[in-house]
């Protein structure tokens, strides 16, 4: 699936030395999804996957997330430092070594779905792809999960593509 027309991914990504060394993979191939579909046991949501092949991780220009809800981040919003990759090379890639089933093994977040996005926090919170309403093959909400407040979890977006159009940039919370 592309991304949708009115969907401009060329705007959508910071370009940095920092966050493509740092984040950014290689286009994924249709075998290297499979893979890691394989090895998380869920399938990714079709624009996440169109999302990666025009930058297979990264930083994106609007990093905050409003929220209806208080979190451990701000009052009404979240915040976050990068999106994850579709892969095994980049430390916080999918399946990289700080990657989705590091978080649910050693930090103890929930086996819920997949872990998508850092937040600044360095590892107290984060955001996944919550499977438990659709099953491992369905359209995962996106939620963010709060280590800090005894992984208290927020729905943020009914989809991935829903919560990507929802980004916006710092100043829109700034006092």
């Amino acid at each position: 699936m592309p991304l949708p027309f009115d969907f401009d991914a060329q705007h959508f990504w910071e370009d940095s030395d920092y966050a493509a060394k740092a984040y950014t993979e290689p286009p994924p191939s249709d075998e290297l999804i499979r893979r890691v579909e394989a090895d998380l046991g869920y399938r990714l949501p079709d624009f996440y996957v169109a999302l990666m092949r025009t930058r297979n991780g990264g930083v994106p220009v609007n990093t905050c997330f409003p929220t209806t809800e208080a979190t451990g981040w701000a009052d009404d919003h979240i915040a976050i430092t990068s999106i994850s990759g579709i892969g095994y090379e980049k430390s916080n890639s999918l399946c990289g070594e700080l990657g989705s089933q590091f978080m649910i093994d050693m930090w103890e977040y929930p086996a819920i779905g997949v872990v998508v996005a850092d937040c600044p926090s360095a590892g107290h919170d984060l955001v996944m792809l919550d499977y438990r309403t659709c099953g491992p093959t369905g359209e995962p909400a996106v939620v963010h999960v709060d280590q800090e407040n005894d992984f208290h979890t927020t729905l943020l977006a009914p989809t991935f593509e829903a919560f990507v159009r929802g980004l916006l940039p710092d100043s829109a919370f700034e006092d």
